[in-house]
Order: structure tokens, then C-alpha cells, then sequence
């Protein structure tokens, strides 16, 4: 991979303007914009352009706070951009908008430690969308002082923090600070000096590498069938692969998950002893692990479950069953 080329991720709540953010780096309409009330974005998307000499990737992600969305549907698309940004982004973009602060950006940045880490943040940038309503002559670190919850975050990502307005900064502006073109000039310098400051690296962690020792697998696997493909082209179609196979096996963690966290209860129950949460917590791993393992021949997300739901069965099964053997003995 060449020196410039730079893997971008997009995160922030629904209907930020995420998609309109990526939009106005390329300069292009890739991403799907939706003006409505739910998140325009439903699926995680990639796309790479050359911007100002660099070969950029972005990847743009399902908001998280959708409004019409399970939250496991929701985890297969992490699962999608993980994959896509695989073996690590050099920067994430934390989309915000310039407006009141509520729990709900708070419960973005706690989501960014869930499906990543707090480390992430050393790689991140604040962007901020709606410029246009920040008041005459203000920059964007005169909005962010007012606000503590702003402030701290922006020192956690090394006080770095953009703004655009995909709406009504055209590049024709006489003002340059209120000019897309101009902001996307110096974010991009930005996530270049990160990038400098972790010495070229890029954010990664062992789920990461996991993902991409897969997709290095899937592609040896390609390469051997009698197709023509350009690397990229088998690089995508192992990307695919191993998104699909974490997704199947997704699903029957959590089916194993949630059905040995009720047989762990009931069988607890059963025996007489208390109901502990430690139990019950115990006893979802279990579960879950068990499941996981099950969907390994699976190759649909449905015949996982099902796998999933069997393997936890049968262990339910295996325990009462020994469970009733000293009673039984005892009777005679």
C-alpha cells in the first residue's frame, strides 16, 4: 500500500450528516444522502477516490442511533466496516453537529469504546457538520470552549476538531475559514499528521488483525479457482466472504447466548439453588460459545440459529440428566 493511501471511518449518530460529509471530501455524490427523519445510511458503504494527491478510503457507517433498526442488525454492519476498513483506519471522524449536546452524543463516544476502544481516539478527528450556524466570525474552537462535554472529548482526540457545511459553504465563498473546499483541505492535513504522529501506523487491535488474517486466507483461496481477477477485485470478493462468515457466526452466539441464559436459569431453579446474575451471566457464555462454535458449518445467519439452538438444547439436556442420576441412585 502506497504512503498516501489513507482508510477513513465515518462515525456519528443518525442524521449527523455522515453521508454528506464523505459526499464533500470526494467532491462527488457517492454516498446516499436521505433527508428524512431515518438514517439515510442502512448499510455500511466504502469508496476510493484520489482527493489532492492522496488514494483516500472512506467508510461510511450505519448511524447509530437508527430509528427503525434492531440493534443486531445494527452489529452485523459494524461487523461490515470492520471488515471493510481491515487490517486498520488511520483515522476516524467523529461526525457532530454544531448544536445542543444531549446523552445521545455521549452514547455515541461510549459506542466508539464498545466496537473499538478508548485507544481509537488517538486516531480520531472531531468533524462538525451545520457550520453555517455557528455565529458570525466564530470558529469552530470559540463553539467548541463553551461546551465541557466538547472540550474534553476534543483533548482526548488532541484538540483536533473541523468544520463543513455540505449545505451552504460553496467554494465560491469570499470567506475562506466558511469554504468546504478550503475545510477539507486542512482535515486532510489533519488525519496526515496523525498518521505521522503514530509513525505511519494505523489504528488496529486483535479483533483486526483477526479480520485480516481471514481475509488474507479467503484470498489464497481466490486466487486458486480459474477465474481472472485483478487483486483488487479478489481482495473485495474476500472482504465479502468474511463478512458474511462473521455475520453467520453472529448469530448463533447470540441465539446460544440467549437461550443458555434461560436454560441456566431454569435448570438452576430446578435444582434449588438461588438465582444468581452471575449465574445466569455465566450461563449466556456458555451458551454463547457454544453457539458460536455450532454455526461453524452454517451458511446462512438462519441455519446458525438453528445449529446454535440444537447444540444448547442438547447441553440443557446433558445436565439435567445428570443431575437426576444421584436421585435416581438414592430411590433405589
Amino acid at each position: 500500500m502506497a504512503v498516501s493511501d489513507r482508510r477513513i471511518v465515518i462515525l456519528g449518530k443518525t442524521g449527523v450528516g455522515k453521508s454528506s460529509l464523505a459526499n464533500t471530501i470526494f467532491g462527488e455524490e457517492l454516498f446516499n444522502v436521505d433527508h428524512s427523519l431515518n438514517s439515510g445510511t442502512r448499510k455500511c458503504q466504502a469508496e476510493t477516490r484520489s482527493v489532492n494527491g492522496r488514494r483516500i478510503t472512506v467508510i461510511d457507517t450505519p448511524g447509530f442511533f437508527d430509528t427503525n433498526r434492531p440493534e443486531e442488525e445494527l452489529k452485523r454492519e459494524i461487523v461490515r466496516c470492520i471488515t471493510e476498513c481491515a487490517p486498520g483506519p488511520h483515522a476516524f471522524l467523529i461526525v457532530l453537529g454544531v448544536e445542543r449536546f444531549t446523552e445521545h452524543e455521549q452514547d455515541v463516544i461510549n459506542k466508539i469504546h464498545q466496537y473499538f476502544s478508548e485507544e481509537a481516539l488517538k486516531y480520531a478527528t472531531i468533524v462538525f457538520t451545520h457550520g453555517d450556524q455557528l455565529d458570525e466570525e466564530q470558529t469552530i474552537e470559540d463553539f467548541v470552549c463553551k461546551n465541557q462535554f466538547v472540550t474534553d472529548l476534543a483533548k482526548k482526540c488532541g484538540g483536533r476538531c473541523h468544520v463543513i457545511d455540505n449545505k451552504y459553504w460553496q467554494n465560491s465563498q469570499q470567506d475562506e475559514y466558511r469554504n468546504n473546499h478550503f475545510q477539507v483541505k486542512e482535515l486532510l492535513k489533519t488525519i496526515d499528521n496523525v498518521t505521522g504522529e503514530n509513525k505511519g501506523g494505523y489504528y488496529t487491535n486483535e479483533m483486526l488483525q483477526a479480520v485480516e488474517e481471514l481475509i488474507q486466507q479467503k484470498k489464497e483461496h481466490i486466487r486458486k479457482s480459474p477465474q481472472k481477477l485483478s487483486e483488487e477485485e479478489i481482495r473485495e470478493q474476500a472482504k465479502g466472504r468474511v463478512s458474511e462468515k462473521i455475520s453467520i457466526k453472529l448469530a448463533g452466539a447470540a441465539t446460544g447466548a440467549l437461550l443458555g441464559a434461560l436454560f441456566g436459569f431454569n435448570i438452576t431453579a430446578a435444582v434449588g439453588a438461588a438465582v444468581t446474575e452471575a449465574a445466569v451471566v455465566k450461563a449466556a457464555r456458555t451458551g454463547g460459545f457454544a453457539g458460536y462454535h455450532a454455526a461453524e458449518a452454517a451458511d446462512t445467519a438462519m441455519k446458525a440459529a438453528k445449529m446454535a439452538a440444537v447444540s444448547v438444547l442438547k447441553r440443557a439436556h446433558d445436565v439435567l440428566d445428570e443431575l437426576s442420576q444421584p436421585k435416581l441412585k438414592q430411590s433405589k
